[in-house]
Order: structure tokens, then C-alpha cells, then sequence
């Protein structure tokens, strides 16, 4: 295991106004954000995150691979054993760390917007790199209202596949997603009555869609989903709510407390309760690519000579934009203003170049505890101001960033 630690020299509590300060002042308003690495007990990393091979297992064996990279995150990674910090972001100036929880709680209407800030308290949302060698299991995120009764908030997520991080399959590139039509509630009772005889059997009840680089999908929450291994950029509501309805995958057995971590304990042997968490008729949707598939979108305003800006997540949950995310790609030479109106999380996926007077540069290996200069928080201030981004190399320079809630005024409809 290692010895590095993450929270080394981290600064807190009445400290961090002074550094928040000078950090915003220095940048225009971007936060330099450190890498936020989450291990998985039950996954398998895929090793295409960037992360030194010698370090997937640096938070201890036991605990898992890692996985997962957390992108502008004050949400809470929901593993047993975890470090205190697990899954929430370090902003970096001058050498010194400080949360971008604590950020957002000493000026939140600057750093996420009034609007996000006067709503929720926080930063609502976060985005993540998941990287897994095979497929995990068929499982979904509860809503907001079952949720709640754990004390938790519920996780609409969508899904974006990086060209730049997928030069290979790994074992499983597709995801089966919801429940063939005509499925009814009986059947996948029957499947978690059978979790201890072998594979129950809920795959059998789904359909599998081939996973296309550059392309993503929308999952509401209470909507079964089994990711396949594509490494996947994740833009998702700040919980990490789940229940996995599968009881192997791979031959790895998945225990029963994985399906209901986050439901009420006297609920944990109710199998109609259990069932009931699923939205049914999202889950046997007949038409479900056409309500959840997303193709990327130009967004012609902010494209220009030199430069695109696509869409890439889009679309509302319930009628709720609860977030979205854009890929910039600026070719050599060139340079554009980004002007967004909203708080965003970047990382950069591809290339060398800078955002204001801060570097952009896509690294090919990271070692655990390493700063690097790939990833941004891009405040309320700097996008309402706009900020300048140039390519500095010879290839393109491509950013993925998300945004929270209600962000947009055009933003396309899913199905565009």
C-alpha cells in the first residue's frame, strides 16, 4: 500500500478564504484541481486512466482497483473502508491544497453561480472517468424520492465514451440497458428469489446495445443499466446511490448487501419493495435508443474558425436539466473565448495548451499522489467573464466539461 497521501498539507477551516482568494485572483477565476482517484471492491480496473500500472491497488488491496477519476467533485465516493476524502477534488495554488467543497462554502455565488448556490448549498453534480476491464452489474441508481428515505439524494447519470481513452474494447463493449418490453414485475422477483442458486438470470430479461465511441446515453435514475467496458466519461447528480440486481458477473459474485446499501433495513428482504424501486415503464420502454441514445451535437454559436463545440450530453430527466456536458476541440495555432454563462468541471483529453495563464496538458502516465495540469474548475466568474483558451501544440487540443443544473437556454433535446 502507499505511503502518499492525498490530503497531505491540506488546508482547511478559516485558512482556505485567504488561498481561495489569491487562487481566484491569480487565474481569472479557474481552479488548478488535483486527481481525485476512487477505488471499487467489486470491479476490475481497465488501465486506460492514465494512472501508473504500479498504483491501481495504492489504497490497499482489499479495497480494490482503481477505477474510477472524480472530475470537480464535493460528492462523497460510497465505498466501505474509505479515506475521509474519498471522491471529493483538491484545488492546487502554489503548491497548497484546499477543497473545492470548502471553496464553494466560502463563496459559492462565485465559484457555482447564485442560482446553483442558492438552491442546493453546494455543487450538486460531478463527472467521473469509469474504467473497468469487463462489464459490472445489471443494477440502478435510485430516484430522488427512494432516496430520501435513506437519507441519501437520488442519481440521474449519462454517459459520453472518449475516443482518446478507448484505444481498446477491453472484454465487453456493450451495456445492457432496461428491461425487454413485456417483462413484467414477477420476472425479475423470480430472478433476486434465485441470487444464492448461480446467476439469477436478470440479464436474460434485458437487451445489450454495442457501446460507439463518440457517442453516449442518458439513464434516469431507477432505469437498470450493466456498463460494459468502454471507459466512459460520466457527467451525474452528486450521489452515489445504488442497487445491483445481478448476483454474478464474470464469475465474481455479487453480495446481496451491493443490491440494498441504500434502502431502508426493513426493507432489505422485501423483494416487492426491491422491485418497486425500478421504473418500470422506463425500464421496458419500447422505444428506449430513441429516448436515451445520444449522438454528439455542434453547438453553431459557440463554433467558430478553428474551433468546435459539440454537445455531447443533453436532454432533461423528468422534464429537469440536471445537467449536461460539451467537448471543445481548438485545432494548432488557434484560440477561442469561452464564454459559457455557468460554472464547468474541465478535463482535458487531448493535447497541450492553456486556459487564461494556466497550462493545459494531457499527460501519458500519472503516478498516485502526482499533480498534474489536465483539469480545471472553470468558476461562475471566469465563464460569465469568458476565459481564453489557445492550442500551444501540434495536435488538438480537446476538453470535455460539465455543467450543473439549468445551465443552458439551448440546449438540444435528447433525440437530437
Amino acid at each position: 500500500m502507499s505511503t502518499v497521501k492525498l490530503d497531505e498539507g491540506l488546508i482547511q477551516g478559516d485558512s482556505v478564504s485567504s488561498i481561495l482568494d489569491s487562487a481566484m485572483d491569480a487565474h481569472g477565476g479557474v481552479l488548478r484541481l488535483t486527481p481525485t482517484w476512487v477505488p471499487r471492491s467489486f470491479l476490475h480496473p481497465g488501465r486506460r486512466i492514465k494512472l501508473h500500472p504500479s498504483d491501481y491497488y495504492r489504497f490497499g488491496a482489499d479495497r480494490g482497483g482503481i477505477d474510477e477519476r472524480w472530475f470537480g467533485s464535493t460528492t462523497d465516493a460510497a465505498n466501505e473502508g474509505r479515506v475521509w476524502h474519498e471522491g471529493q477534488s483538491f484545488c492546487l495554488f502554489e503548491g497548497k491544497k484546499f477543497m473545492l467543497k470548502d471553496a464553494v462554502a466560502e463563496r459559492g455565488n462565485d465559484i457555482v453561480g447564485e442560482a446553483i448556490y442558492s438552491k442546493y448549498d453546494r455543487w450538486p453534480v460531478y463527472s467521473k472517468f469509469f474504467d473497468n476491464m469487463g462489464p459490472i452489474p445489471h443494477h440502478m441508481h435510485q430516484s430522488f424520492e427512494d432516496a430520501e428515505l435513506v437519507g441519501q439524494e437520488g442519481k440521474p447519470e449519462s454517459y459520453y465514451f472518449p475516443p482518446q481513452l478507448n484505444n481498446v474494447d477491453n472484454n465487453f463493449s456493450y451495456t445492457f440497458m432496461g428491461l425487454e418490453p413485456g417483462t413484467q414485475p414477477e420476472d425479475v422477483r423470480r430472478c433476486l428469489e434465485n441470487w444464492n442458486e448461480g446467476d439469477n438470470g436478470i440479464l436474460d430479461l434485458s437487451r445489450a446495445y454495442r457501446l460507439k465511441r463518440g457517442t453516449g446515453w442518458l439513464i434516469p435514475p431507477g432505469v437498470l443499466h450493466a456498463p460494459g467496458s468502454l471507459c466512459t466519461y460520466e457527467p451525474q447528480w452528486g450521489s452515489d446511490v445504488f442497487g445491483m440486481y445481478q448476483s454474478i458477473v464474470e464469475g465474481r459474485y455479487v453480495p446481496w448487501s451491493l443490491l440494498v446499501k441504500d434502502m431502508p433495513e426493513d426493507k432489505h428482504q422485501d423483494l416487492d419493495f426491491i422491485v418497486g424501486q425500478l421504473d418500470w415503464d422506463k425500464n421496458v420502454d419500447t422505444h428506449f435508443k430513441n429516448s436515451n441514445y445520444l449522438e454528439p451535437v455542434r453547438d453553431e454559436k459557440r463554433s467558430g474558425d478553428g474551433y468546435e463545440d459539440l454537445w455531447i450530453v443533453y436532454g432533461t430527466v423528468d422534464g429537469d436539466q440536471l445537467f449536461s456536458a460539451k467537448e471543445l476541440t481548438i485545432a494548432p495555432g488557434a484560440k477561442c473565448v469561452l464564454k459559457d454563462g455557468a460554472a464547468s468541471s474541465w478535463i482535458t483529453v487531448q493535447g497541450r495548451g492553456r486556459i487564461g495563464n494556466l497550462d493545459l496538458q494531457t499527460p501519458a502516465m500519472i503516478r498516485f499522489g502526482e499533480n498534474t495540469t489536465d483539469e480545471v474548475f472553470i468558476s461562475h466568474v471566469a465563464a460569465t467573464n469568458g476565459v481564453e483558451i489557445e492550442n500551444l501544440g501540434s495536435e488538438p487540443l480537446v476538453g470535455l466539461r460539465y455543467f450543473g443544473p439549468n445551465a443552458h437556454t439551448d440546449i438540444p433535446k435528447a433525440g437530437s
